[in-house]
């Protein structure tokens, strides 16, 4: 307290009150500091263990999708070499076809060679 310029000094009692006041709350304060960095590490802590368990189903996925990607380049290659045998397999039919349609035409050219033959003759 002042009075007239000069100040007075607090008595024992009141600064030693002051002091264990300071002291309680410095103690408060860091009591809640160590709590909240106890809290901070629990969720650290967590949330690692939520990253790993994360990167593990990454890493299946990832694994997944490689087997997969296999998959569909070995279905890619058998469906190149089923167009392949089907481009084959047409060209068999149709090279059969032409040869079929040139017997029937030989069959009815004989058929009607003989025919001339026999009536010419007649």
């Amino acid at each position: 307290m002042s009075y007239a310029g000069y100040s007075q000094l607090p008595s024992g009692s009141d600064q030693e009150r002051r002091q264990a006041q300071l002291a309680a709350s410095t103690y408060d304060v860091l009591q809640r500091t160590t709590d909240s960095i106890q809290r901070s590490n629990q969720i650290a802590i967590e949330t690692e263990s939520m990253g790993a368990e994360v990167l593990g189903e990454l890493g299946e996925q990832r694994e997944s999708l490689l087997r997969t990607t296999r998959r569909l380049e070995d279905a890619d290659q058998d469906l190149s070499k089923s167009r392949i045998i089907i481009r084959k397999l047409s060209r068999e039919v149709l090279y059969n076809k032409i040869i079929l349609i040139l017997v029937i035409i030989l069959e009815v050219g004989i058929l009607v060679g003989l025919l001339v033959l026999k009536f010419a003759h007649l």
